[in-house]
Parts: C-alpha cells; structure tokens; sequence
C-alpha cells in the first residue's frame, strides 16, 4: 500500500486551550514578518534577518511558533524548554527570553495573554505552514490525477527544508518535533518518488533511491520503489538483487522477514508480471491519470463538403470502444484534401477518445520520411514517459508504447505515410484505441484497415470552398467566372484553396481575372488518373503568379535538404541582404507556397518542396545559380559554425586550417547565443554536410563536421553526426581526395572514441595515417595522433599511447597549437599515472590547464580540470581531487556536454568510493547512468563496477553482483581489459 504522508503532530495545550485558526487582517508589522523552522529557527522583517539570541531563547521561539498562533502557557513552555528537571529559575528565564524576543521582533508579533505567550504569524509566513498547504494541494491534485502538478507541489514543499528542522535548538520538545519533522520529510519524498514513477521517470529515480536506501536501509517503503524502479529500467537482476540485500539486513539487524507488499513486489518481478511495466503506483491505491496529449492541429474553419466521408469515418471511430482497434485509411493524390479530411474528422470524434489524441506527420512524400523509432520517441514523451526510459530499438520503443497505451482510449493520426511498413511499429494495437492513417497510396497490405479512396470534390463543393475563401459578395456577381475557376481547377480542394486565397489577397483582381489567367490550358490541372502531375499543376497556378524575385527565392530556396531555414541562412542562399530576403519570404507565406515554421524560420511542405526543385532545374538559368546557391549555403553554415568554434574555444587553431568561405557568417552576441543557433541549426548543418558532397564542395563540407564537432559530444545530435561524417569518409574516397578524406577518417575515430568503439576509431585513426600528404595538414596529423593515444589507453596499451601522445605534442607545437598541445599534454598526464610517474601527470596536467587558462578557453579548461581530477584521485588528494572534478561539471552543464556531464559524474563516483563515501558513489554512478557518458558501452561497463563496489560496502550483496554481471556480459562481448578485474570481483580468490 502506498503510504500517504502525514502532516507532523503539532504539540497541543494541555491546558485546553481553543486551537485558533489562522487569522486574516493582521497588522502591518506582522504581515512583514517571516519566519523559518524546517532549518535554522529564523526570523525576518521584510528583507532584513532579525537576530533571535541565545539557543534557549531560539527554543522558546520555536515553541510558540509551532503552536501556530495558540497561547502557551508558562508552565507549558517551561516543559517544553527544560522538560522534568528544569532549573531553580525557570519561570524567569522564560520570561526574559520572552522580553528579549519582544524587543527583537517587530510590535504586535509576540502576544502576551493569560498568563502566557503566542506569536503571531500571517498566512504563509512560517515555511512549516506554508509545506502542509503545499503538501495538501498536492494530495488534491493527486486525487484528480493531475501528478505532474502534484510533483510540482511536492518539491516546492521539500524545497523548504533548509538542512535539520530546528536546528541547533535545545530542548525535549525541540527534539520531538526535529524527529517527526524529519520523518515527515521522508513521507513526502517517498510520495514524490511514487508519483515520479506512476509517469514514467523510473530512471531518474534509480539514483536518488539508491542514496536513500543506502541513508536509511532499514527504510522498506524506500527499498520497495528502488525494486520497481530498476524493473522498469530494464535492470531485473538488480531488483531481484535489493529485495535479497533486504532481507538479509532485516534478518541480521532486526531478527524479521521483509513484508508482504515487498515479497510480492519481489514474486511479480520474478514473473515478469506485465502490469509492472505499467506506469502505475505498485499498489491498490486510487492511481492518477496520465499526461493526454491533444496534438491534433487546428481544423479549417472553412472545412467544406466530404459529409459522407466525415459520417463513415466518425462512425468507425466512435465505435472503437470495446472491440479491436479501429483503423482507416484514407489515400489519393497530392492535395486532394486527405490530411484536412482527417484532422477534421479527428476532431468530431475526439469526445470518444477522452485519453487523448496523437498526431505526427510521417513526410512520406520526401526524400526522408519519418523513421519509425523517432516518432515512438515522441509519442511515449508526449504520453508522459521520461526520456531517459525510453528504449533504444524499434521494437521495444513500440512494445513500450503498446504497454502505455493498454488500458486507454487514444486516437492516433499519421498523416502523409510513406507505405504500410512505416505505419504498423505505429499503430496501437489496444482495444479502445484507433488510427487514422492518409497516404498517396492505397494501403492494401495494411491488415484490417478500413480503406478510403478519397477523390476530387463535386462542383458543389468546390464552389462552396471557393466562395468562403474569397467571400459571397465577389463570387455571387461572377458565378460563372466562379464554376469556370474550380473547374479548371480539376476540383482538387488544394488547387482551389491556392487560387481562391490569391484572389482574396489582391483586391483589385475580378473572378474573371483569375478565370482567364486559367484558360491557358498548360497551365491548368491534369485530370485525376495522372497522379503527382496534378498537384504539380495546382502548384504551377501559384507559382505562375510570382513576381520574378519571388520565383528565383521559391526556387533557389527549395533545393536545401534541411527540415527548415532561418532568415539568415535564406539569405545566403539567394546572396540577398536580410530585410530583401525576409520580404521575399513573406510574400511567398501568403501565397500558401511556403510556411513560416516558427518567427525567423521557414519551411516547404514536401511536395512543394519537391516542386520548387523541378522548377529550379526548368527555369534557373544561367545552370550553375543552382550550385552556387548551394554552396552560398555551405559556406553560411561554415563560417557561422566557425565562428561558434571560435568563441568556445579561443586560441584553438582549428579554425585557422578551415577551408575559405565568402560569406562572413552570422555573427553572434555571447557564447549563450553562439550555442543556441549551433544545437538550433544541427539537423540543418548536418543536412547541409550530406548535400554537399560533390567533388567542388567536398573540402568545405567536412570542414563544417569540424568546426560543427560540439554536436558530436552533445549527445542529442551525435548520431547524426556520425552517420554525416560517414558518409564524408566514402565520397573523399571515393573521390581520392586524400585531404579530405583524412580529416573525415579523424573525425570518425573521434567519434568512435566518444562511443567506446575504441578498434573502429584505431582503424580510421590509422588509414588516416596511412594517406599521402597527411603530414602536410597539421590539423588532421595532430589530431589522428592524439585520438590514437587516447584509444591506446583505453585499451590498456600505456606505452603505445605514450608514444603517439608525445608524437601529438611535436605535431601540435610545430603547428602553434596551443589548444591541440594541451590536449594532448592532459591526455598523457592520465596515462603516465598509470604509468606510475603521478608526479610528472600532475606537471603535465597543470601546464595544459595553463594553457587553456592563457587562451580563455573556459570549455576545455574543464576537459583539463577533469583530467586533473582523475590524476589527483589517484594520489590519494581526494578533496582536491573532487575540487576539480565538480568545477568541471559546472562547466560542462551551462556548455549542454551531457555526455562529458555523466562521464564526470562516474569520475566523482571513482573519487567518492576512494574516499570511503560509498553513498555518495553509489549516487553519481546512477547519475552517469540516467545522463549518459563519453565512450558508450565500454564506460557503461565500467560505471556499473563502480556502482557494485559502492552497493558492496553498502551490504546490498545481491544488487552489486548484479551489476558486476552486466559489466562482465558488455566487456567479454568487446574484448576489453577491464574483463580480469571485474571477474575478480565476480569470483574473488580464497584467502589461504
């Protein structure tokens, strides 16, 4: 059963008194009073701390403060200062505390009155009263099921402990009142921690349960949410592993077996009981609702005709309730009005699915449609599951998303899909439940879909959308110019919406205006039957109607590869000043032709898109403007991107051996803004890297990998990342372009040794290495030396990486690089101490830090605080160690490094277990785990024997062989040299 916190007992008169509620319309001298008792007892006057004396005189205060306004007597008082043997003069020191208070504190705050004493509080003015009003809007918000705003209430209320409730406060009652208000503080946390895994944040929790149990292991409720917490992170062996450290500690310790919830909690896991997985408290109580999401975009306020698709439709979905789940879908051509239809039709039918409603466009239509594991990511966030539960593979994304949705009634709408394949990962599959599926083609292969074939409107229907686009007035006095328009329209909705809102946006056109610019039988739609040619003509209409700069921009601006363009970036493509360029922009948003994504960004829908690019190659004359569009855009995001690079890393020379841009780049203000537009842009620079990879553009793009590399350790974009700098490695080969494809090879073995694929990152390392005129490119020779010295040591090959890492500091001294010598000087700090030579490390380590200090290079300043930490832990400096490695995670927070953050946190775990703090180890090993880390599974492996070691000394046996299982299956399976050790601590030798 989940245990509902309790509001800590208030100590009451014995003498009877009426408890007084709180009073309203206090004097202005209390309303400007505050004060504090969850912590030092304190109190304020405005924003001025007062002083409040002696210990005993803070224990009188605290007294009277507890009774929250009610009158205490001096006897009382005095028990509660001294208890059963208080002094000779008791009732006079009460006394005297009492006239010292009263000079302290503003009048009218401190009350005598019947021979006693109150205090005076306002509403809200004493944090204790304002946690139980926090608290109990959070059990109402509970009970409503709103969790997320009960969470919300909770930590607001656990923010207001300020370390020991009154502490340093003398005194029996003081005592009582310090012991039930640190247990209340545990209720309200464990109730936190429930609700925290009722929505999904299981793998948040895991580290701050994991230094709770090892706080209070005696704590069953705290051991009861840990099991579930590792279960549902995919960690069963752990579970299993706590609830055996239980029961064994609970045997030694107080003689008695866990209890029942905890035995059963332990059964379930062992059969895999599916409602675990469930995102629901472990227990009969009443559970909260889940996040709805309402993602359905708005409906046309327009919307005409379809009133039998819209009555078919609603009607399968309306009666979803209770049998298998309902699908349908609806396929036709570009522009035929399937995603209006079905948004539409969601939205009449959304009462029937009051759980909430999913939308995503899969961009089946363009060159790359939506993967099927991204859009599982975003509809298990938008359900309310943290990101860090999430599951990497397709099919545990979507046996994840089928377990959330069990149980509820959720429609779901994937527009514009690609074939069958791409939806079903997508689809339910709960009772309850239903899809709305529009594609281009019919999906046959689609398994128990009700299939619509949606064609063209009838010209009823048409007329009716034309007239209420552009108003009655204008189409009533030209009703046949009207029919003439839809009709050369091929009654395709998209075809009229286009020509009805040009005709609404100019005034002094008539309807026979329109009707005759469509005479032209070139210009009008192609009948149904010839497919994508229609909506190419409906785009034709428009496109017909541009002015010539307008044309040139709607062309040029197309053939980017990214999802989007910024204003900026726009510009540079069509060699336009901004304020031109943003005009431009603009009035092709009016045309429908293109969308404005966000303020200062744009973008085309993909078949627009589609058809900008076949205009371009029509009508783009001389030819080679489409090129150099192109690589007016590379250089944008090359000098822009470098300039980013420039900022964070002053003094790094990286930036002087990038290849030459005309374009100046965009200039940044701060180094906030600078990051912002960096992470911003990531999916259009990258884009803009794979579109460039012709032989002309080839240099320019993998220096944008280059000066882009924050991208790579950020964990956000590192995949795609690493699939560009692939696919940069093949074209410079394919190309034998041996500068090239040097620098992308060293790029690869960076990002190998970021994932711990250390023999990948050594092969492109070495084949680097290997190319002709690679000693001539300082960048490329410097780095494949010290991304090989790095590799060798994590691969226990000290000497070897000794020897490239000094050959990397020749190459980086001879090119003036100061930033790249540094590196390598911290790099071989860490292998020396390995080395046993700890006092050259720290020489080594203090000279890089030096120089990035000299440079301002705050970034990778931390990179050499970090390395100092590890060099420092290792001499037994403990403190000065965790110094280091704690100002380097500051840095790497506010630079977004997640994974540089978690592998930091696995450092402090290292220096933590060294110093004898298990608990604290233990703490931000699970920190790196949520996080994520530098090296992948590798460092995986070795943040999991961390762990096992801080839950060994912990005494929960069973938990910490269960992580040293997994570290040894991830090190057997790449071959690493960590494999002896943790066997070892798997199977350790028997003393003789």
């Amino acid at each position: 059963m989940v245990d509902v916190p309790r509001v800590p007992e208030q100590w009451r008169p014995a003498s009877g008194n009426t408890p007084g509620a709180r009073t309203e319309g206090h004097p202005p001298e209390v309303q400007a009073s505050r004060f504090s008792v969850l912590g030092p007892v304190r109190a304020w006057h405005g924003t001025d701390q007062l002083q409040t004396g002696s210990p005993q005189q803070r224990a009188l205060l605290a007294a009277l403060l507890l009774r929250e306004g009610r009158t205490a007597t001096a006897s009382e008082l005095i028990d509660a200062l001294w208890g059963e043997e208080p002094p000779s003069q008791a009732l006079a020191a009460v006394r005297t505390y009492a006239s010292r208070l009263r000079k302290v504190l503003p009048p009218g705050v401190l009350v005598s009155e019947s021979g006693g004493y109150s205090i005076q509080v306002a509403d809200g003015a004493l944090d204790l009263a304002l946690a139980e009003d926090l608290w109990a809007s959070a059990e109402k918000a509970r009970g409503v099921g709103d969790l997320c705003q009960a969470r919300t209430l909770l930590n607001k209320a656990l923010a207001l402990w300020d370390g020991e409730p009154l502490a340093g406060v003398p005194g029996p009652y003081a005592e009582t009142q310090r012991t039930r208000l640190d247990e209340w503080r545990l209720q309200l946390i464990e109730s936190r921690l429930d609700m925290d895994l009722e929505v999904g944040c299981h793998a948040e929790a895991v580290s701050e349960l994991t230094a709770l149990t090892a706080a209070h292991p005696l704590r069953e409720r705290l051991r009861e949410l840990l099991m579930l917490a590792l279960y549902r992170s995919g960690r069963q062996a752990e579970a299993l592993a706590v609830y055996a450290d239980t029961r064994r500690l609970l045997a030694d310790e107080l003689g008695v077996d866990p209890r029942p919830g905890l035995k059963e909690l332990q059964q379930r896991i062992l059969q895999a009981d599916p409602a675990l997985a469930e995102f629901s408290a472990p227990s009969p109580e009443p559970t909260a609702k889940l996040v709805r999401p309402a993602q359905l975009p708005a409906t046309v306020p327009d919307f005409t005709g379809r009133a039998s698709f819209v009555g078919e439709l609603s009607d399968i979905l309306s009666a979803a309730e209770g049998r298998v789940m309902a699908v349908s879908a609806l396929a036709g051509i570009g522009g035929v009005g399937k995603t209006t239809l079905a948004v539409h039709v969601a939205h009449v039918a959304r009462a029937h699915f009051p759980d909430g409603q999913l939308y995503v466009d899969l961009q089946g239509a363009g060159a790359r449609s939506a993967e099927p594991e991204t859009v599982l990511g975003a509809f298990l966030r938008a359900l309310g599951t943290a990101d860090s539960a999430i599951p990497d593979s397709l099919e545990e994304r979507a046996a994840l998303y089928r377990s959330v949705l069990d149980g509820r009634r959720v429609l779901v709408v994937l527009d514009n899909a690609r074939d069958a394949a791409q939806v079903r990962p997508l689809l339910p599959g709960m009772e309850g439940c239903a899809a709305l599926v529009t594609s281009r083609v019919r999906m046959v292969d689609l398994a128990g879909a009700h299939l619509v074939d949606l064609d063209v409107m009838s010209p009823e229907e048409a007329l009716l959308l034309f007239t209420r686009i552009v108003g009655e007035e204008r189409v009533t006095s030209e009703r046949e110019a009207a029919l003439d328009v839809v009709a050369a329209c091929g009654f395709l909705p998209l075809a009229i919406r286009i020509a009805a809102s040009r005709l609404a946006a100019r005034r002094t056109w008539t309807v026979s205006t329109l009707a005759a610019k469509l005479a032209d039988e070139r210009r009008r739609l192609d009948e149904l039957q010839a497919g994508d040619l229609a909506v190419k003509a409906t785009f034709e209409l428009g496109y017909g109607q541009l002015e010539p700069a307008q044309a040139r921009a709607f062309r040029l601006l197309g053939l980017a590869d990214g999802p989007d363009l910024s204003l900026a970036a726009a510009a540079a493509v069509l060699d336009l000043p901004l304020d031109e360029t943003e005009d431009l922009l603009e009035s092709l948003v009016d045309t429908s032709l293109v969308e404005s994504a966000a303020p200062g960004r744009y973008r085309y829908h993909d078949l627009v898109r589609l058809y900008a690019r076949a205009c371009a190659e029509r009508d783009e004359q001389p030819p080679g403007e489409r090129e150099a569009a192109m690589s007016r855009l590379l250089d944008f995001y090359l000098a822009s991107a470098a300039r980013v690079y420039a900022i964070e890393r002053p003094g790094d020379r990286t930036v002087d051996h990038l290849e030459v841009t005309e374009h100046a780049g965009q200039d940044f203000g701060d180094d906030t803004k600078a990051l912002d537009w960096l992470h911003a842009e990531a999916a259009c620079i990258l884009a803009c890297v794979q579109q460039s990879l012709g032989p002309s553009t080839l240099r320019r793009a993998v220096d944008l990998l280059l000066a882009s590399k924050d991208l790579a350790e950020s964990g956000a974009s590192s995949l795609r990342y690493e699939l560009a700098a692939s696919a940069a490695r093949d074209a410079a080969a394919a190309t034998a372009d041996a500068h090239a494809e040097g620098r992308a090879r060293v790029t690869l073995a960076q990002v190998h040794n970021n994932a711990g694929r250390f023999e990948a990152a050594r092969l492109e390392a070495e084949q680097a290495t290997a190319l002709d005129g690679l000693a001539d490119d300082p960048w490329a020779s410097g780095n494949a030396l010290n991304e090989l010295g790095i590799m060798a040591n994590c691969l226990n090959e000290p000497e070897a990486s000794e020897a490239y890492l000094l050959r990397a500091i020749e190459a980086f001294r001879a090119d003036d690089n100061r930033a790249g010598e540094a590196s390598a000087l911290c790099n071989l700090s860490r292998v020396l101490v390995t080395l046993g030579r700890t006092s050259t490390a720290i020489d080594l380590v203090r000279q890089g830090i030096a120089i990035y200090d000299d440079l301002g290079l705050t970034f990778r300043l931390a990179n050499a605080r970090y390395a100092l930490g590890i060099v420092l832990s290792h001499t037994g400096r403990h403190r000065a160690a965790m110094d280091q490695l704690t100002e380097a995670l500051h840095v790497f927070v506010d630079n977004r490094q997640r994974l540089w953050e978690g592998t930091t946190h696995y450092r402090i775990a290292q220096v933590h277990l060294m110093a004898g703090r298990s608990a604290q180890a233990a703490q931000h090993a699970e920190q790196a785990l949520t996080t994520g880390f530098i090296g992948g599974d590798w460092m995986r492996a070795n943040v999991l024997t961390v762990l096992g070691k801080a839950l060994d000394r912990l005494s929960q046996l069973d938990r910490a062989r269960a992580c040293w299982r997994e570290a040894l299956s991830i090190h057997e399976r790449t071959g690493a040299p960590e494999t002896a050790e943790v066997r070892r601590l798997l199977h350790p030798v028997a003393v003789a």
